[in-house]
């Protein structure tokens, strides 16, 4: 099976390698999301337990990573929620699902290298999952790429019987070799998430703590009903994900507060602050909880693992 590389797409940037946890002060990195024991939100914050081991893996539980919205964290919380999760002794596959390859990138993986991805899964009967899989750097966690040649699918899927279910499909042979598969969608709500929802046990909504991403998880909201009624009793939204916090502004919490008053429990109690540890991940492609391992957003997504373990 083919092994990734930590080279991002494109070669080795000519800068210099960003600085690693401990090498400087990141303002980020020192930010407490939580205090006297209550969230970020002002609800009492609950002591999640840590992880038991698992006597055997399988069959996996599918979530989708979704939210039509661009820039919300989706891709950054795919790959450290799985690392972490991987870290809590969990087999994790992650589903690049977006044509624009940015989970594979941030993985180390040059998509335009790539000679099979999800795309040829997808279209070739004869091109497995297996046959695409490439193993992390993670112990415990591989990914299945992708890259442009996606796009091609939603067009190419149009005309197939039981087009929403195809992604189902092509997972099932793998769902008892893994305890968690974490599917990045695409920032739409087009054919292939529509696919990664019928694919999906639950749905976690990563949502940006700025007032414009409020506005489309009606839509998206909707969209999962619909599916849940037509396609996939089983689906259920896990949680909305506040990403990009920072408590020092007025608008950062007031935007927490009012999702918060909208979907109550369903808001998940770890807030994943905002930090520059994130984009510094991306460029040596690997997670925050290698990368920077003891700063607030490793902690931030350990948390996270636990409270979704936990749910």
């Amino acid at each position: 099976m083919a092994k990734s590389t930590k080279t991002p797409a494109g070669g080795k940037p000519e800068t210099p390698r960003p600085r690693r946890a401990g090498d400087g002060a990141d303002p980020g990195d020192s930010l407490r999301l939580d205090h006297d024991g209550m969230d970020a939100a002002g609800r009492p914050m609950p002591v999640f337990p840590d992880p038991t081991p698992l006597e055997r893996h399988g069959p996996a539980w599918v979530i989708a990573m979704c939210n039509q919205k661009g820039g919300v964290g989706k891709t950054t919380s795919t790959i450290n929620l799985g690392a972490a999760l991987a870290e809590w002794g969990r087999r994790v596959l992650l589903v690049d699902f977006d044509p624009q390859g940015a989970l594979s990138v941030g993985l180390g993986v040059s998509p335009h290298d790539l000679d099979r991805t999800v795309y040829n899964v997808l279209i070739e009967s004869d091109v497995s999952a297996d046959d695409v899989l490439l193993k992390t750097n993670t112990p415990g966690m591989d990914l299945l790429p992708s890259n442009i040649d996606l796009s091609a699918a939603e067009v190419q899927l149009v005309n197939e019987v039981a087009r929403e279910q195809v992604l189902s499909r092509v997972l099932a042979p793998v769902l008892p070799d893994y305890d968690v598969v974490l599917i990045d969608c695409q920032p739409s709500l087009g054919l292939l998430t529509v696919n990664a929802l019928t694919a999906a046990d639950g749905v976690i909504i990563p949502l940006e703590c700025e007032f414009f991403a409020l506005r489309g998880v009606a839509l998206l909201m909707q969209t999962i009903d619909k599916v849940r009624e037509r396609l996939n009793p089983r689906l259920e939204v896990e949680g909305i994900l506040a990403t990009m916090f920072d408590p020092r502004t007025l608008h950062g919490r007031e935007v927490l507060a009012r999702v918060t008053e909208a979907f109550g429990d369903r808001v998940f109690h770890t807030v994943i602050g905002r930090t520059v540890r994130f984009p510094e991940t991306t460029v040596v492609g690997e997670p925050i909880t290698t990368y920077a391992s003891s700063s607030a957003g490793a902690r931030a997504y350990r948390e996270l693992a636990k409270e979704v373990l936990a749910r």
